[in-house]
């Protein structure tokens, strides 16, 4: 067993830690955008009937997100129980943990591809589709549904490979995937004709040649904690733990699938197919905006939860300080681009004027409230990374169930369709100043205790 790796997150200096851990974390983060990002620019450009291709596919996206959230669930939820327990030199704990979360994603990959494929049709109507693009939409998500047990797998257990402080390892599983995605997309899209078929048949592979090094990884000597069959039968209490934990990260990725819903639909409602197509484009570039902060707190993570049960205070507060100055100055300077200059990311995902004058007009407005998002981001992970399971949770469901949708709903309804984009930065910024007053409140509590308890062991 390999206990070298996890003991230097107790021992290095906290810079050159996040330097080691989060830059292989983003660029795992980036990689692995590049699977959605990739299939969308492909389609987009594609002859006579791109736009519409691009809007159908992006009506799949909350059922994908949805499919992800369900890995975010026994994956984030896992990992940090995981982390904290190799910090306490608990292997035993760790590995039934990480076996008990393989076991919850192999359910859950069951149960949401029957499902999606039973209901499809109607599901794809109800999140914002029309009769000119259902047809793009049910051969995208038909042929993508087929591989959920590898997008499962891949996401779900690689965080247990960056938990350990293993990031380099982790971008490598994502590297993999993504470069045999784009590799494939314009053989399959361009060279055969298959259009979004290709597309979907594309991911659905990388993904699972992804999944295929992970598991190899985790079931080795080289990784500290070892996947056995044994472990992933379940077990309740374990998964109480797990489910504890994970259900803020799986509120975080559903809750945007509904936030999809809700503004695709809303869109449809107000105004069109075109505006539903600028929702296509600037949630890809809220992705390029948003993953590599959340990589970098994906990276540091690991490092606060080790030292969370180490009980090394002082370095869990090194960590966060150097946590939300990366984060806060990265969202900043992403989404002021994005708001100073939108046709030069408008134009990477479409060839039609209309449709890039629109998405012009309207992501400056919709991405004002990103700019301060690195503060919630780096609040967030942090809470995770304690095991604060009850304040994350209510930090998942405030931005977005509960200001973001139903703003998006009451507002339309004074202000037209730009409600529904003037949405977004209210509830962004109403979210960041309750989220910084809760994390200062209970940040300074868990520190007090902590120095407590380093006091009575002294």
């Amino acid at each position: 067993m390999n206990t070298k790796q996890d003991e230097r997150m107790g021992t290095l200096p906290i810079g050159k830690l996040i330097v080691s851990m989060s830059v292989p974390a983003v660029a795992a983060q980036l990689i692995n955008l590049l699977y959605n990002i990739i299939d969308r620019v492909y389609i987009g450009h594609i002859k006579d009937y791109g736009s519409l291709a691009l809007t159908g596919v992006g009506v799949t996206f909350p059922i994908i997100m949805l499919i992800s959230a369900f890995s975010a669930f026994a994956g984030m939820g896992g990992a940090p129980l995981s982390s904290i327990k190799l910090g306490r030199k608990d292997y035993k704990g760790a590995e039934e943990i990480l076996g008990n979360s393989a076991g919850m994603l192999l359910v859950f990959s069951v149960v949401l591809t029957l499902f999606f494929q039973i209901f499809k049709t109607p599901v794809l109507y109800a999140f914002g589709a029309s009769d000119n693009i259902i047809v793009y939409a049910e051969d995208y998500i038909g042929i993508y549904l087929a591989g959920t047990i590898f997008v499962q797998y891949a996401l779900g257990l690689n965080t247990f490979i960056s938990g350990q402080g293993q990031s380099k390892t982790a971008m490598l599983s994502v590297l993999i995937g993504a470069i045999t995605n784009i590799v494939l997309d314009p053989i399959l899209i361009f060279g055969f004709h298959m259009g979004v078929k290709g597309a979907a048949l594309a991911t659905i592979f990388s993904q699972a040649l992804s999944a295929a090094w992970v598991i190899r990884f985790l079931s080795s000597e080289k990784s500290a904690v070892r996947l056995r069959v044994a472990n992933m039968k379940i077990r309740p209490e374990i998964i109480k733990q797990i489910g504890a934990l994970g259900i803020s990260p799986f509120i975080m990725q559903s809750t945007e699938s509904l936030v999809s819903i809700t503004l695709n639909s809303g869109l449809q409602r107000y105004g069109g197919d075109l505006y539903v197509g600028t929702m296509s484009i600037m949630t890809s570039v809220m992705q390029l905006i948003v993953i590599p902060v959340q990589g970098v707190a994906q990276g540091v993570q690991p490092i606060i939860s080790y030292n969370y049960g180490a009980g090394n205070a002082e370095r869990v507060k090194e960590a966060f300080k150097k946590l939300i100055i990366i984060c806060f100055v990265g969202t900043f300077l992403l989404a002021g681009a994005a708001v100073g200059r939108p046709s030069v990311y408008a134009r990477i995902f479409t060839d039609n004027q209309e449709l890039i004058d629109l998405t012009c007009k309207m992501m400056p407005v919709y991405f004002l409230g990103i700019t301060i998002f690195g503060i919630q981001s780096s609040c967030q992970s942090t809470f995770l990374a304690l095991g604060q399971a009850k304040v994350s949770l209510f930090i998942a469901l405030l931005r977005k169930v509960i200001l973001l949708i139903p703003l998006a709903i009451i507002l339309p309804r004074y202000m037209g369709v730009m409600g529904i984009y003037r949405a977004e930065p209210i509830a962004d910024i109403i979210s960041v100043l309750t989220t910084s007053v809760l994390f200062f409140i209970t940040f300074r509590r868990i520190m007090r205790d902590m120095r407590k308890n380093q006091e009575l062991l002294v």
